[in-house]
């Protein structure tokens, strides 16, 4: 890579200098836990939880949400904050710093750019990204399906704008990155703040804003469906095949709609009776015989 146009010279970080190489072992660590932590929450809500309080009552709501909710919460937008974080400290080390960013020079492009300016743009979309959901989700909460459409199309596109100055591999997981950054803006900017006035709401025997309801509900729903596709765009950067395609970038919509399949069929799944049903009869009734004794 031509050190002229880097902004991060092999000389301040070498990319697998021992220093590097436990940086990225620590921050890889810190990152996979605090995402276990955000997710798993992210789907106990959805999944398991969303369920539940449908069987409550007002007294039980009254009892159990002011008790419950605090404390999952805690984790699960501490979670999102750490794994967003740890994200953006591991883009730094991995591509900006450790020369996966842009294309070698000796590879063709449609835009030759420094590392700098290439982390600088691929930083500020990040950012841009969220504007532009967050914007066109106000204006279509109520049009979920042309949403959707419109998410797909926006992303393909944001995959297409990538691919002509960052590597294949920098692409796909600048589209993890983005998914990322809406979804721990959500929690933090929409989730979070709407669920404690729902919560203080219940807490004092009063019916909280169905406004707020509805969309941290809704933000919590998108958050479900990206952590599909998220997940798939995170573990993508270690297979060539994939994001290695001339035209990688392209392949990028059927990826997200593969997850959000999936996500749609834990949703269907999660509103059957088979999650809340467990073994019954003698064989579930009976004790081990070890622990009979």
């Amino acid at each position: 890579m031509d050190k002229g146009t880097n902004f991060f010279p092999g000389d301040v970080m070498d990319p697998n200098s021992d220093l590097n190489q436990w940086l990225q072992l620590v921050f890889r660590w810190l990152h996979v836990i605090a995402g276990v932590m955000w997710i798993g929450h992210l789907w106990f809500f959805n999944f398991v939880n969303a369920q539940v309080a449908k069987t409550y009552d007002a007294d039980s709501k009254k009892k159990v949400v002011p008790e419950l909710m605090p404390r999952a919460l805690y984790w699960f937008r501490w979670g999102a904050a750490y794994t967003f974080i740890t994200g953006i400290l591991l883009l730094g080390l991995v591509y900006s710093m450790g020369g996966a960013l842009v294309p070698p020079n000796d590879m063709p492009v449609a835009v030759r750019l420094g590392v700098g300016a290439a982390t600088g743009i691929s930083l500020a979309s990040l950012v841009i990204g969220f504007a532009i959901y967050d914007m066109m989700w106000k204006a279509m909460a109520k049009q979920e399906m042309a949403g959707m459409v419109v998410s797909l199309v926006l992303t393909t596109g944001f995959a297409f704008g990538l691919a002509q100055f960052l590597s294949g591999r920098a692409v796909y997981i600048h589209i993890g990155a983005l998914f990322g950054t809406i979804m721990a803006a959500n929690v933090w900017m929409r989730i979070w703040p709407n669920q404690r006035k729902i919560i203080t709401a219940i807490k004092n025997g009063t019916a909280p804003d169905a406004a707020l309801v509805a969309t941290a509900g809704l933000r919590s729903k998108h958050n479900t469906y990206m952590s599909m596709p998220l997940m798939f765009f995170m573990i993508s950067s270690h297979y060539g095949t994939v994001y290695g395609h001339e035209y990688s970038w392209a392949f990028v919509p059927g990826f997200v709609a593969a997850g959000w399949v999936i996500a749609k069929l834990c949703f269907s799944k999660s509103a059957t009776k088979a999650p809340a049903e467990f073994a019954t009869g003698d064989a579930a009734a009976a004790p081990p015989a070890s622990a009979a004794k």
